[in-house]
């Protein structure tokens, strides 16, 4: 019986696409959904953009092993990056009207630039997919036993065709159903667990001193890994094309930003339950400790609850996972398109632009189902990805922004310095983390070449974006 209520919800899933394939007629429907998407569906969509695999599964193992210190990266820095998007990137980048990120390092320093940052971020999208992917066949194969390749290859088919079809539209819509189901089944899981532990009182017996310690110890290496995780979503997914897509949808500027910061707040509200659900099962179920830490809470709810309390928590679990998937594969796919076709086939008509995105569509899916059966750790494949784009993006968009003086050499010395460096120290496997030199090396990239070799690329923008003025 759970397995049909989990077949229909995924039928309903493609049934959306199918709907919202309907309103995809140009580009920047099938990219950003026509720029028309209210205020609470924009904020689902942004929540759902990493409120997937590693939240549910990945950040409660972590919370009960590491306590509130094992967490800050996420649910604390992915909310710190929908905050700071909101309050410091989606009103400049969306008056640019434009339908990547990579388009603005274009328009800002340049098509070197915009190469360059499409070959980094396309990669890193990878990882994120492969572990989303991986997550879904972990859950099917809790209950059904079905082997992780097959269902890797069976949650691919179906994400990837209703985002084939249905492409922001479709992303949005269903982000907005899956957020009610998300909250519904965690919810009804967490309330379910915390009346059998028998209130507040038998909880924190179970709880450890320092537990709940927010700041690291006073000692270097501490401090430089607190402030590692902090930065790792927290800054290094600003410059990504799911957060970029999903921010310029937004029907205006103001909304753009109001679902920013709502996202926000609802990660950081929301993103405690599966904390919560997670130590609630460690004291109830403390023989489920042994083995893979992953499959904890799935296995709990099939342990501990109904038929109706299964079907919610794991349409939630699915609702989240699709969602994060979805976003994460129209993402590179429409930087393939725009970014690396586009500049090179001449005269090319927006329909005929839609459809290579819709091609990359399958290019990125197909790539990434390839990464997910050669490694099946979901922590790992998130963390590969997160810290790409910080080491290579986050320096030149912000200064690309912000700073006058900023120019095309200092941009590419960034994007290269920090990326070569980042790897050098992934191989060198150093106490510090390597994201930590990596970030440096891009600052120090930016600042160098631009001080070095100064240029009019800050003046030639402006004339782009108010020439009026």
């Amino acid at each position: 019986m759970l397995i049909t209520f989990i077949l229909l919800y995924l039928g309903l899933t493609l049934l959306i696409g199918w709907w919202a394939s309907r309103k995809v007629t140009t580009t920047q429907d099938y990219v950003i959904a026509g720029r028309r998407l209210p205020l609470l569906i924009a904020a689902s969509a942004l929540f759902a953009t990493w409120f997937g695999s590693e939240t549910i599964l990945g950040a409660s193992a972590a919370f009960v092993e590491g306590g509130l210190l094992g967490v800050i990266e996420d649910p604390f820095g992915a909310a710190l990056c929908l905050i700071l998007v909101g309050m410091f990137f989606a009103r400049p980048l969306y008056r640019l009207n434009i339908l990547t990120f990579n388009d603005f390092f274009r328009i800002r320093f340049g098509r070197a630039s915009e190469l360059i940052s499409a070959f980094f971020m396309i990669p890193s999208y990878f990882g994120w997919i492969a572990a989303q992917l991986v997550a879904m066949a972990i859950v099917f194969n809790v209950l059904t036993g079905l082997p992780l390749s097959n269902g890797i290859l069976f949650f691919t088919s179906i994400v990837t065709l209703y985002t084939f079809i249905g492409g922001m539209w479709a992303v949005s819509i269903t982000d907005f159903v899956q957020t009610l189901m998300i909250i519904g089944g965690l919810l009804m899981l967490a309330v379910s667990l915390f009346q059998d532990i028998g209130g507040w009182e038998p909880l924190a017996k179970h709880i450890e001193p320092g537990f709940f310690r927010f700041l690291p110890d006073a000692d270097f290496n501490s401090v430089v890994h607190y402030i590692s995780a902090w930065i790792t979503i927290g800054l290094g997914s600003i410059p990504q094309q799911d957060i970029f897509q999903r921010v310029m949808a937004a029907k205006d500027e103001r909304t753009s930003v109001r679902s920013g910061y709502l996202s926000g707040l609802m990660y950081l509200t929301i993103g405690f339950i599966p904390l919560f659900i997670g130590l609630c099962a460690k004291i109830l179920y403390p023989e489920l400790q042994e083995g893979d830490s992953q499959l904890v809470i799935p296995k709990v709810v099939l342990l501990h609850g109904g038929l109706t309390l299964q079907i919610l928590f794991f349409g939630a679990l699915l609702s989240a996972i699709l969602s994060t998937t979805s976003g994460a594969i129209l993402a590179p796919a429409t930087v393939i398109g725009e970014n690396l076709i586009r500049p090179f086939v001449k005269e090319l008509s927006d329909k005929r632009l839609l459809f290579w995105m819709r091609i990359s569509v399958l290019f990125v899916a197909l790539c990434s189902a390839v990464m997910a059966t050669i490694n099946t750790n979901i922590y790992e494949l998130v963390g590969q990805s997160s810290a790409l784009s910080l080491v290579s993006l986050f320096v030149p968009l912000t200064a690309g922004l912000y700073w006058k003086r900023a120019s095309k050499t200092g941009t590419l010395l960034s994007m290269i310095l920090g990326m070569v460096v980042w790897l050098w120290f992934e191989w060198e496997e150093t106490t510090i983390p390597s994201l930590i030199y990596g970030g440096l090396a891009s600052t120090l990239g930016m600042v160098a070449g631009s001080y070095l070799f100064p240029d009019d690329s800050y003046a030639n923008y402006q004339k782009i974006i108010a020439p009026d003025s």
